[in-house]
């Protein structure tokens, strides 16, 4: 039998975060019955035998914590086998360990506070330095930062690492991926603020992505985009790939960098044009595999890209999806999931 289309049921392990926070207001029929739906809605869907490769099509998909506002930003933390991730609405980072109950890593991690604008004022994506130092995109602060304080005794206490382009704030930095030689990548999309690309504190004309240089000088990428929101490298570092968050135009973008870290050529790597409508959800966070494939947050769960832009295989979450990330041998992928982390076991 053709594996194209091919349905495998994945088994939902629910594993109830400390910071649990589900209404208590639903009958344990509705609940049940719930849960039920989502498990049925969470399966992997295998398009082409190739993703068979680096993804046990029994895999089960874990729910390994719930009971957050908006899950974004997963970070897996080799040192210590943790998970950490942003809670945005929250400004808080959240840290997860397999055995223990998750727990609050870091309050205030988009903004010191008060909160003046309620929205999405927390940190978004996050990232280690050659030092492994914690890197965050803030969108309450509107800057990236670098947590000065060491993983093992974090605290609120940052250093602008940059926070302005031509003298002009930032909207709301979203994503980040460090290249080899240092260059941090960033997109800068207008969801920390309330009235999105109209709200009057943007200072900004544009949406645009960045690079920040090891000197601390800013450069800007591209402009083109509406909703920049993931970003990821090939794994040589010549290509930069792209989400764009938009209804009307869902998309990922590969662009080819020169040897200054600027774009030299571009195209479109996918086109979701076959939706009508129904499947919701943006392109969103992503994370590139060591041998070139792409995991790619979208309409409805995690997308799996080939090294040639064919999708190869999707995860079904049955949740509006933000992001992803691996273990460093990539035995298992992390994904952040509206109110909900799940896990999936690949092959590695």
């Amino acid at each position: 039998m053709s594996l194209r289309n091919l349905l495998i049921p994945a088994v939902s392990a629910f594993c109830f975060a400390s910071c649990h926070s589900g209404s208590g207001k639903q009958s344990a029929a509705k609940k049940a019955n719930s849960i039920v739906q989502k498990t049925a809605e969470r399966k992997i869907l295998i398009l082409d035998p190739e993703a068979l490769n680096i993804l046990d099509s029994s895999a089960a998909i874990e729910v390994i914590a719930r009971g957050f506002k908006w899950t974004e930003g997963p970070l897996f933390i080799s040192k210590g086998n943790y998970l950490l991730f942003s809670d945005v609405p929250a400004n808080k980072i959240y840290k997860w360990q397999e055995g223990k109950d998750t727990s609050v890593f870091l309050d205030h991690s988009g903004t010191p506070g008060p909160i003046l604008d309620p929205k999405e004022p927390g940190s978004n994506g996050l990232v280690l330095n050659s030092r492994g130092e914690l890197v965050l995109c803030q969108q309450g602060e509107r800057r990236i930062a670098k947590m000065t304080s060491p993983l093992s005794d974090p605290k609120p206490l940052f250093v602008s690492l940059a926070a302005k382009y031509q003298g002009k704030r930032f909207n709301s930095p979203n994503d980040a991926v460090y290249h080899p030689n240092g260059d941090l990548y960033f997109t800068d999309p207008p969801y920390g603020f309330s009235k999105g690309i109209q709200d009057p504190a943007k200072q900004l004309p544009f949406q645009g992505v960045y690079c920040l240089k090891p000197d601390g000088s800013v450069l800007l990428v591209t402009d083109e985009l509406p909703y920049p929101n993931g970003i990821a490298l090939s794994p040589d570092g010549k290509y930069l790939f792209i989400s764009n968050s938009d209804d009307n135009n869902k998309i990922w973008m590969k662009y080819e960098l020169d040897k200054n870290g600027l774009i030299k050529g571009k195209q479109v790597f996918y086109h979701a044009a076959a939706f009508d409508g129904k499947s919701s959800g943006n392109p969103d966070g992503m994370k590139m595999s060591k041998n070139g494939y792409l995991f790619a947050s979208g309409p409805e769960g995690i997308w799996i890209f080939n090294p040639s832009g064919k999708v190869i295989a999707k995860i079904l979450t049955g949740e509006l999806t933000s992001n992803c990330a691996f273990t460093p041998d990539e035995k298992e992928l992390y994904m952040t999931c509206d109110h909900l982390v799940m896990r999936c076991r690949l092959k590695g």
